[in-house]
């Protein structure tokens, strides 16, 4: 698995942006987001109970991470077509507002490391990536344990604060100064 101080693997995949059938899709690539920081994070399957939990509670800190310079991306290993239909059938991927990325033939979650051996699934795992491609942070649950979004927002705080950060560090709170 790609772990921290790694480059981000080049990928270039197709997402729905919209419950339109007419704007949904749109091609993606690394090049896409250029500047930003990336919070991609994976689930395994669409249609399923957890998942739209976790999706549903990006899509609500959506806001916090566009305020921080972070395009979240959402992934699984379905195609734009089931990520449309899905978006369309339930009531809290409606209005989604990042991508939900189709990765089919499995080649980004393949890269990273966190396509699950047994399932052919992508593993439940988040990655924050620097505005350079260089992954900064990398968490992956059990396909059954969903993970914490405003988590990810805090960690993505400390990491663009470029200090020490101490144990539970919120924004705001002091940064770590080592003795001179």
């Amino acid at each position: 698995m790609l772990t921290v101080g790694d480059t981000f693997p080049d990928f270039a995949l197709k997402a729905v942006v919209s419950s339109d059938p007419a704007t949904a899709f749109v091609d993606l690539t690394n090049a896409s987001y250029g500047g930003k920081w990336l919070v991609v994070f994976f689930w395994p399957k669409d249609f399923t109970f957890v998942c739209p939990t976790e999706i549903a509670a990006f899509g609500r800190l959506e806001g916090a991470f566009s305020d921080r310079d972070a395009q979240l991306l959402g992934v699984s290993t379905d195609s734009e077509f089931v990520h449309l239909a899905w978006r369309n059938n339930h009531d809290d991927l409606k209005d989604l507002p990042f991508p939900m990325v189709a990765d089919l033939k499995r080649d980004l979650a393949t890269a990273l490391g966190v396509l699950d051996k047994t399932e052919g699934v992508a593993m439940r795992a988040t990655f924050i990536v620097d505005p350079q491609g260089v992954i900064r942070f990398v968490s992956v649950n059990d396909l059954n344990v969903g993970r914490n979004p405003t988590e990810v927002v805090r960690v993505l705080d400390a990491l663009q604060t470029d200090e020490l950060c101490p144990c539970n560090w919120q924004k705001g709170d002091d940064v770590l100064k080592p003795a001179a």
